[in-house]
């Protein structure tokens, strides 16, 4: 069912059962397979692939909300798996964000207020609490539950099965319960083309963060003295200065205090 009101573009495919409220407009080229319910304040950019049962756009589960006028913006070349949800902002003219050719696997729950970047991939039966910042190509591993408010950094991978309550540093691979960083997605940004040197500098700014045995604050301002021209760098000290949740802490190691085994350990 198309309601008067919503707009389609070149080239859309609604398949059976599906639902399209009046608010809605879907861009040239994007598929509906049966079953999907697009509702709300929603706009969908092109040649998207929305799997079935996929809800998109309807009102959050927040206790608060009173019907604002909340949106989803979803932007082009995504794939939406079977019975993933994404909730409309919470927020009167806020917005639910998801950028372009992003891969969200089946069961995936996306709540309100949610900005995630493009070139992301969230696995399986993740659940998004509302407030979320995902940036740009990182990798949620499937069964894991974020908290609201918590921020994935660019290029991070996080493990399967976990809760993650805490911000996840960019660049960065975190696993294990409690959730701890384990160093660099080093897989990860060998594909993306990352140097040699590039990731030996990353690596060195996780070992003053983590394992310096200096106060955040302090570790900050060293980075920003010491390493100031490196755009990497800079971007994980901008991350870290703007969390409010605090950064999910490096990985203890007991090395016998060294500064060179500290940095063979990072």
């Amino acid at each position: 069912m198309v309601q008067p009101g919503a707009k389609l573009g070149n080239g859309v495919v609604v398949g059976p059962f599906c639902v399209i409220g009046e608010n809605v407009e879907i861009g040239d080229g994007t598929i509906l397979e049966p079953h999907a319910v697009i509702d709300g304040w929603t706009r969908i950019g092109k040649s998207n692939r929305i799997g079935v049962g996929v809800v998109i756009g309807v009102a959050p589960q927040d206790r608060a909300y009173a019907g604002a006028r909340g949106f989803v913006t979803v932007g082009d070349g995504n794939v939406f798996r079977e019975y993933v949800t994404i909730h409309r902002s919470a927020k009167e003219d806020g917005t639910t964000t998801l950028g372009d050719d992003n891969y969200i696997m089946g069961g995936v729950h996306v709540a309100h207020d949610c900005q995630l970047g493009s070139h992301i991939t969230i696995a399986n039966m993740v659940g998004l609490s509302g407030h979320i910042v995902v940036e740009d190509h990182a990798f949620l591993a499937g069964i894991t539950a974020y908290h609201q408010f918590v921020r994935i950094g660019t290029r991070a991978i996080v493990g399967g099965g976990i809760r993650v309550g805490k911000d996840v540093v960019p660049f960065s691979m975190a696993a294990g319960d409690p959730l701890r960083i384990y160093g660099l997605n080093r897989v990860g940004l060998r594909r993306a083309g990352f140097s040699i040197e590039r990731m030996r500098a990353i690596k060195e700014a996780y070992r003053i963060l983590f394992r310096s045995g200096l106060t955040m604050s302090a570790a900050l301002e060293r980075l920003k003295h010491e390493m100031a021209g490196n755009e990497d760098v800079m971007a994980i000290v901008k991350f870290a200065e703007g969390s409010k949740r605090g950064l999910t802490p490096g990985l203890t190691v007991k090395t016998g205090g060294s500064e060179e085994a500290e940095k063979e350990a990072a």
